[in-house]
């Protein structure tokens, strides 16, 4: 087989590369010239094979020497090879990071769409343990989620807003609350927190979708379906002895941990129950301002609002073993007993009326070892001998309603009759078509005749004075959505005022 020729520069670079000899010796041998089958190497050829070796070494040595007559550009140029090779291992390390952090902020976004893995302060220990109690959760007909993706999904929301709604903050800029008071009945006010739309959306969604599904005791009336004052004071009619109580902030005792362990029984996981329970909770916060920027700082720990659509439902669910051991201590004493929020109502006739302070011994240690307060200045022991309420309706021989405040009443609508609305107050509501419509529709619960013909009266007054009918959810004879409008508008104009102000703090 012909062997391909080498170009003339090739043969100078293996010439250079080794000496003449060798390179003639190669090219005998290559070409078949040279004989290599022999046993033994020839004396020539091992003799210019070691000439090629010792003319290597001799040009390592001098370019050994070479570079120790002149160190100081050996050691620059090993400044330089050690400071190139530094910047492109440096410039590698910082591509990685980068890469790195991309790789890890997609992830992080990624995970903060599909999970919750803090919510702040106080309330984010246990968010890990994600296991369910099927077993409950299928007793009581109550969806289970598996994950907080899925919750958000049923709520119809995204896990981001979720978050934003049951994320706890010390302080903050935003509020999902609108707070204003409301003027009791008895007197005194009262503190309302509102949801806004989003936080009640999702509330109502927990309601109709977890809590009503709950049951509760038979003790407990107040916001009940087919439930109502009614039939809280019904069990009580005709009794020798009517024993009213009443809590001591009610709402404030029921915290964040008591309404997690409320969906915790209910069979949900830890986690699920965190989220459920701070989207039905809040703190009391005070309102600060600095350097013109609204701040909502909370104090204290999380509690039911009252004024979310959960709460009441919540409460009830609470109850429940206070009811029961209630109604159990009742039942031994022979008295009946039931309960209107924070309202509690013992009756009985006979020998057991005789019981009555060993009733009240018993009451008092079963509500503070459930974790309750008796209110000391709202404990009202009636006998048949005077006039006996409960939740505002007389109940000596049927349900009925005060007599001394009907008269009130009609004569109020008879003056209003003559001389128009101005001037005239009832209760210490100061919306007054609003208080008259809401205690016709009172009487018209108890006594329907009765109750039917005021309302017609206070329908034909409203008419002639172009007052339009007050809508339905009010409190103190207030509409609450009317309230909260008010509210809002009166927040809208603080803004604007607020534009102009100085720097500084200011505490409301």
């Amino acid at each position: 087989m012909s062997q391909q020729p080498r170009t003339r520069q090739e043969l100078y670079d293996l010439i250079r590369e080794s000496s003449k000899d060798e390179f003639i010796l190669s090219e005998m041998k290559r070409l078949g010239f040279w004989k290599t089958n022999i046993e033994k190497p020839s004396l020539p050829e091992t003799l210019i094979e070691r000439q090629l070796e010792l003319r290597k070494e001799i040009r390592e040595l001098v370019s050994k020497q070479q570079k120790i007559k002149d160190p100081e550009k050996v050691l620059q140029n090993y400044r330089k090879q050690r400071l190139k090779e530094s910047r492109e291992k440096q410039k590698a390390n910082r591509e990685k990071r980068a890469k790195e952090r991309e790789a890890k902020a997609l992830n992080w976004k990624l995970k903060k769409e599909k999970e919750i893995s803090y919510l702040g302060e106080d309330i984010s220990i246990g968010l890990h343990f994600t296991e369910s109690n099927a077993t409950n959760l299928h007793k009581f007909g109550l969806p289970d989620f598996s994950n907080e993706e899925e919750l958000a999904t049923a709520m119809g929301i995204k896990v981001g807003h979720l978050r934003f709604l049951s994320y706890n903050r010390k302080v903050s800029k935003v509020s999902h609350y609108q707070r204003f008071y409301m003027q009791k009945k008895t007197g005194g006010k009262r503190l309302i927190s509102a949801p806004m739309p989003l936080l009640k959306n999702v509330q109502y969604w927990v309601l109709e979708n977890i809590l009503d599904k709950v049951r509760v005791h038979e003790s407990a009336h107040g916001f009940k379906k087919e439930s109502s004052i009614v039939t809280n004071a019904q069990p009580h009619v005709k009794q020798d002895v009517v024993i009213n109580h009443d809590f001591k902030d009610f709402f404030p005792t029921l915290n964040f941990r008591r309404v997690k362990g409320v969906f915790q029984n209910l069979g949900y996981s830890e986690k699920i129950a965190t989220i459920l329970s701070s989207i039905c909770t809040e703190p009391d916060v005070d309102l600060v301002k600095m350097d013109g920027i609204k701040y909502f700082v909370a104090k204290g720990e999380r509690v039911l609002p009252q004024g979310a659509p959960t709460s009441p439902a919540l409460t009830n669910i609470i109850c429940y073993k206070l009811d029961k051991r209630l109604a159990g201590m009742a039942n031994s004493l022979n008295f009946k007993y039931t309960r209107y929020a924070d309202d509690l109502t013992f009756s009985a006739s006979g020998d057991a009326a005789k019981g009555v302070y060993k009733l009240l011994w018993r009451t008092k240690s079963i509500t503070t070892d459930e974790g309750f307060n008796l209110h000391p200045d709202k404990l009202r022991i009636m006998r048949n001998g005077s006039r006996q309420e409960v939740t505002g309706i007389v109940v000596n021989n049927e349900l009925g309603i005060c007599r001394k405040n009907l008269r009130k009443f009609r004569a109020l609508l008879h003056n209003i009759e003559k001389t128009g609305w101005e001037g005239k107050q009832w209760g210490k509501t100061p919306n007054l078509p609003a208080a008259v419509w809401g205690y016709a529709n009172f009487v018209f619960m108890v006594k329907p005749e009765k109750g039917k013909a005021l309302l017609e009266k206070v329908k034909t007054l409203m008419g002639k004075s172009g007052i339009e009918k007050p809508v339905t959810g009010t409190i103190s004879g207030v509409s609450l959505e009317k309230k909260i409008k008010e509210e809002q508008s009166k927040i809208k104009k603080d803004k604007k005022e607020d534009k102009g102000n100085k720097p500084g703090w200011k505490l409301w």
